[in-house]
């Protein structure tokens, strides 16, 4: 007889974006499983990239220390010259962190490490990915999911409240949906390969022949190894030899140099660029995340943390809609996420047509500090502001000094799967707790003391004005303190009951 378990919540891919489902899940106290078809962790770098916002991510998350010291910083850009010359540049220009955004370059860590990095916190958490686990077949209702899963011990029946689908750019649970998956194919092949090599520096990201796409050769230590990730486009048709032999080769003819010499071969791809989009990111009690719902070029360095923060999203809203409060809170997962993807595809887009021109620069776009939902169901303004923080901005960070003399930050306030209310200089004699809502109080009575002025610079607040921030990080929404009625009713509509 076959096994039968029933959970809250089926995850369906253990990349960064399964990963952080699983984590949002795990520190709420849901009952999940995490499969992944593999039967061992990916092993290559494909995104390598960690981008500010999704170092904000991390530090709530309680892994950005160890993501630091597992990687590093981008290495300069060395261009060479057809003389053999070269010039090294930034890849970025060199933003200096402020009291609001404290993480102001991206760091670089290989994909293998960074989903390393999540399944410990995972394992600290009391979760494991099960892998070599596959989802067979699955239907849904209005009450659940039921799908069938193979693994290692056979076959068993998996009831859950939902599904997450973070199963990759070609998952399966999205064609089951039907949901299509418009977009391009963007006339680029490339072939991306981590392998150890001698005849170059560690100090440089080594770009040959830029602008040409029939020549371009770029070559990069990737941080917290010792490999080097080689990346170049090739011909839409042509053979692609991905050994230690054929590497070699490519090399040596597109940079004209016989002493770079590749060793061995950890990880290889030979792949075609897409930007698409699914038209939809929920199909009843089905959520699609991460390359299961947009599929990126490389460029920018976008498509990894689109996926970790597509997951934080929905995280911690299913964990709301399971206590059985915030149901509708789901519907703004799409509303959010959706028009972000949309438009991280036409920066990774509009930054590989300029690579192909030879000038691609990255810039503050690619940080994703900027991203917020000013539109979402979600961001309530229940005061006209002219200016400061509005509902569905970014929480900014703030330096301040608490009540019994010791520094701290809003980030640590905001640490975990709670509610923050920050109220400044304001009293609310008829608020009463609730479970997930911490409060604070601003100002040289409160228990935050804003010493340096960094909280007002940020947030903007006058006296009596309170700014609710979710979760993920984000401002819910704005109000007066003698508004307490009408902040009652969000918190209603949101789980905090």
């Amino acid at each position: 007889m076959a096994r039968h378990t029933t959970i809250d919540v089926l995850v369906c891919g253990a990349g960064a974006a399964g990963l952080t489902v699983a984590i949002e899940l795990a520190r709420r106290g849901v009952s999940f499983r995490l499969i992944e078809k593999l039967e061992t962790p990916f092993p290559g770098s494909r995104g390598k990239g960690i981008q500010p916002r999704t170092q904000e991510v991390f530090e709530d998350l309680g892994i950005l220390d160890r993501v630091m010291a597992a990687g590093g910083l981008y290495p300069p850009q060395r261009v060479y010259r057809e003389d053999g010359s070269h010039v090294d540049s930034d890849m970025a220009g060199r933003i200096e962190p402020t009291p609001a955004e404290p993480y102001h370059l991206p760091l670089m860590l290989p994909q293998f490490l960074t989903e390393r990095i999540l399944r410990e916190r995972l394992g600290e958490l009391g979760h494991r990915v099960a892998f070599g686990c596959e989802l067979l077949d699955f239907e849904q209702d209005l009450d659940g999911v039921t799908a069938c899963v193979a693994g290692p011990a056979g076959e068993e029946t998996v009831s859950a409240r939902y599904l997450v689908g973070a199963d990759g750019g070609r998952s399966s649970i999205r064609k089951a949906l039907g949901v299509d998956f418009p977009g391009k194919t963007l006339g680029v092949r490339a072939i991306v390969a981590d392998v150890e090599l001698a005849g170059l520096d560690r100090d440089a990201w080594h770009q040959f022949n830029q602008g040409d796409m029939a020549r371009m050769l770029a070559i990069c230590p990737l941080a917290g190894t010792s490999l080097f990730q080689i990346q170049a486009p090739v011909a839409l048709e042509a053979p692609t030899d991905l050994s230690v032999e054929g590497l070699t080769a490519l090399a040596a003819a597109r940079t004209g140099r016989t002493d770079i010499l590749v060793r061995s071969v950890s990880w290889a791809s030979d792949y075609r660029m897409n930007a698409r989009l699914a038209d939809r990111y929920r199909v009843g009690r089905v959520f699609l995340a991460g390359d299961a719902a947009h599929a990126h070029p490389p460029t920018g360095g976008q498509g990894l943390n689109t996926s970790v923060q597509d997951a934080y999203n929905l995280g911690w809203k299913l964990a709301a809609a399971l206590k059985g409060t915030g149901e509708h809170l789901l519907d703004s997962y799409e509303a959010e996420r959706r028009p972000v993807a949309e438009a991280v595809l036409g920066l990774s887009t509009r930054l590989l047509d300029a690579q192909q021109q030879g000038g691609m620069r990255r810039g503050r776009e690619v940080h994703q500090l900027d991203t917020g939902y000013p539109d979402s169901p979600l961001a309530r303004e229940l005061r006209a502001r002219t200016g400061g923080i509005r509902a569905g901005d970014r929480a900014p960070d703030a330096p301040f000094q608490g009540a019994a003399g010791q520094p701290s930050r809003l980030f640590q306030l905001f640490r975990g799967p709670h509610w923050v209310l920050l109220a400044q200089e304001a009293s609310l004699p008829e608020f009463k707790p609730r479970a997930g809502l911490h409060v604070h109080h601003v100002g040289p009575k409160g228990d935050v003391v804003d010493v340096a002025g960094h909280i007002q610079a940020a947030y903007g607040l006058a006296r009596g004005e309170c700014v609710l921030v979710r979760p993920d990080g984000y401002v819910g929404a704005t109000f007066d303190a003698e508004q307490a009625a009408k902040l009652g009713a969000y918190l209603d509509s949101v789980g905090l009951q």
